[in-house]
């Protein structure tokens, strides 16, 4: 312990040997720190927060840009982009909107530097500007933080807008292009099937081959019953027809009393006629009772005198019943002539099949290429649409909303240098690198001032030592060099308490 106090001892002996020197290097560095402060420009600056919302009024169905995360960067990103600052230069009245490239690419480099924007949350976002550029008063730069950041949220509003109307006009285009190029495809489609469909007429129809059959056989078996039901129809209208006389006798005027049996014979076999046309058979008893009938009229009728004259006329029911088979019987020539055109087409169908194979498959391609291109043409369509709404409603309604919620402040001090700190710091350093100089000169240059040293450096015995004896004149200048050192000390503390004291004075800025 006592050789630790002892090396202490002895380095504080070697410092103030040389304490003049480190005086004057803890002034010179001081000095040269203070006027380092004092060309550091004074920074101002302002900040604000905002909340960015986007309003999704149509939401885009292929979901490429409607993150609404992915938008709140991209946002971000185009607000501190090099051609939005250029805009935030000339609004904020930074540099002339007639400025040079040069300066205004100056501008642009000086706000990257003094613009943060930084999110908060979602959709809040915390913007601060620091400006202190030297070719302005603290006034000017005080003035101007505030100002572009107003202008940042200007150009963000005016940019939002026009950048979607810019993105839908440029979707239309690209869109545009698209169904340009689909409608060409289409009409080549269509062109090819039109042309297979001459080449291959009669041969291919809209359905397939399979369905085809399917639906001429379905058809058939319905032709089949139906024409069955209408030949039964037909024999049974024709066996009526051949038991109904086609005429029936009249009698005269003079013979009115006698030809009554002949009246109610003609009366009875029209009654079995219109019988047999509903259908009736010769088994049913009103059937078998008329009959009777008839056949003892034409007994009675044979035993009236007919020599009073008389005439035939057509019987009204055989004309009925010839008119019904006639209609039966075209009735059954269709049935006949569509079951004979089903056939065909089946035959047909399936004799292609055998000797065209591929042609079926060819088509089918033809007709399934064009199915593509036309829901393409309609998808694309349809989003051309949704794109052009979304163009109509970037002009009528803002589709990215900027509310501000705490607007920027002029500042009424520069928020850096910490120019107090600053001055304490360069007080403190210029001590420590005087008092460290002073140090190493004494480890270079080397002194003995105790016996012990000087034993142990030189492995001699020292046998004693001489006290330094003063004179009053000595002590006297000693004592006055003492004072004028601690008058240089004292001064370095002294300017700095004023310089720290002028620095408080001149913290504020003025209007």
């Amino acid at each position: 312990m006592n050789g630790i106090v002892d090396e202490l001892g002895i380095a504080l002996h070697g410092i103030w040997r040389r304490r003049w020197l480190a005086l004057a290097t803890a002034w010179a560095l001081a000095l040269l720190g203070w006027i380092g402060i004092a060309m550091i420009p004074n920074m101002f600056g302002s900040h604000a927060r905002i909340v960015v919302d986007i309003n999704d009024v149509l939401p885009d169905q292929a979901g490429s840009i409607s993150d609404p995360r992915q938008r709140l960067d991209n946002i971000r990103q185009t607000m501190t982009s090099a051609r939005n600052l250029a805009q935030v230069a000339t609004v904020s009245g930074m540099v002339p909107a007639t400025a040079d490239p040069a300066t205004l690419g100056s501008a642009v480099g000086q706000l990257q530097r003094a613009i943060t924007v930084k999110p908060l949350e979602d959709k809040l976002f915390d913007i601060t500007v620091t400006m202190g550029d030297g070719g302005r008063s603290d006034a000017q730069n005080a003035d101007l933080a505030p100002k572009v950041i107003q202008a940042m949220i200007t150009v963000l509003r005016d940019e939002q807008a026009r950048g979607g109307t810019e993105a839908a006009e440029q979707g239309l285009k690209f869109l545009d292009a698209q169904l340009t190029e689909k409608q060409q495809q289409l009409r080549n489609v269509e062109v090819q099937r039109s042309q297979f469909e001459a080449r291959n007429l009669g041969m291919i129809g809209g359905a397939s081959a399979t369905q085809r059959i399917e639906s001429a056989r379905s058809e058939l078996s319905g032709i089949e019953t139906q024409l069955a039901t209408a030949q039964s129809a037909l024999a049974a209208i024709s066996s009526q027809l051949a038991t109904t006389p086609a005429t029936i006798s009249t009698p005269g005027i003079g013979s009115i009393g006698g030809g009554v049996a002949r009246q109610q014979l003609s009366s009875a076999q029209a009654e079995l006629s219109a019988m047999k046309a509903r259908g009736l058979t010769d088994q049913h008893p009103d059937v078998i009772a008329l009959k009777g009938q008839i056949e003892a009229l034409k007994q009675q009728a044979a035993r009236e005198n007919t020599t009073s004259g008389g005439s035939s006329t057509t019987n009204p029911a055989y004309s009925q019943l010839a008119a019904m088979r006639a209609e039966r019987q075209a009735t059954v020539s269709a049935l006949s002539a569509r079951r004979a055109h089903l056939n065909a087409t089946i035959g047909s169908i399936l004799t292609r099949q055998i000797s065209q194979p591929g042609l079926e498959a060819e088509y089918n391609r033809i007709n399934q290429d064009y199915t593509v291109l036309k829901a393409d043409y309609d998808r694309l369509l349809a989003k051309r649409e949704q794109v052009r709404l979304r163009g109509e409603v970037s002009l009528n309604a803002d589709a990215v909303q900027v509310d501000v919620l705490d607007p920027p402040a002029r500042p009424t001090a520069p928020s850096s240098p910490n120019r107090p700190l600053l001055l304490i710091g360069t007080l403190i350093g210029a001590l420590g690198a005087g008092t460290a100089l002073a140090f190493l000169l004494s480890q270079l240059f080397t002194t003995y001032a105790t016996t012990e040293r000087l034993e142990k450096s030189s492995g001699m015995p020292v046998i004693g030592s001489v006290n330094e004896v003063k004179s009053p004149t000595v002590r006297a200048e000693q004592k006055r060099k003492i004072k004028q050192f601690a008058g240089g000390v004292a001064g370095l503390f002294l300017c700095t308490a004023l310089l720290l004291a002028w620095t408080m004075m001149k913290s504020g800025v003025g209007a």
